[in-house]
């Protein structure tokens, strides 16, 4: 029997779509039906649901409050629409947070028809469990 874990799949010039979920936990999970088209989920970063606090006083005052209201955001994942309610700014301004932000490799951006999904890099996670976050 095969791993499930471990597998090829052969696109035989088909694209692949990658998805990002907060549903997959440990590895990426292939849907490969040669009918469909090929689809890649693979996990968001888990955080724990104490790291991100809302008014943490030390990484607001290193990235300034919104930028760090839309890098918590994206802990979980989150468009730049969904990151501009939970800051409480415009979606323009919370673009130009996000440029910021993975710019200096915080997170990264995955556009999808007319969306983007913000996810945090492994810098950006760490940045939340140093205690930044903490007051």
């Amino acid at each position: 029997m095969l791993n499930p874990d471990h597998r090829d799949v052969h696109l035989d010039g088909r694209g692949l779509l990658l998805i990002p979920s907060h549903f997959c936990w440990q590895a990426p999970i292939a849907l490969a039906d040669p009918g469909l088209p090929s689809v890649l989920l693979y996990p968001l970063h888990h955080l724990p649901t104490t790291t991100p606090h809302a008014d943490s006083p030390p990484l607001n005052a290193l990235l300034g409050p919104t930028r760090a209201a839309i890098l918590r955001a994206s802990a979980t994942g989150s468009t730049t629409t969904e990151a501009a309610r939970r800051a409480g700014v415009t979606p323009t301004t919370a673009s130009h947070h996000t440029a910021e932000l993975r710019d200096a490799g915080l997170i990264t951006s995955h556009r999808h028809a007319n969306t983007v999904l913000h996810t945090l890099t492994p810098l950006g996670a760490a940045l939340l469990r140093t205690g930044l976050g903490d007051s």
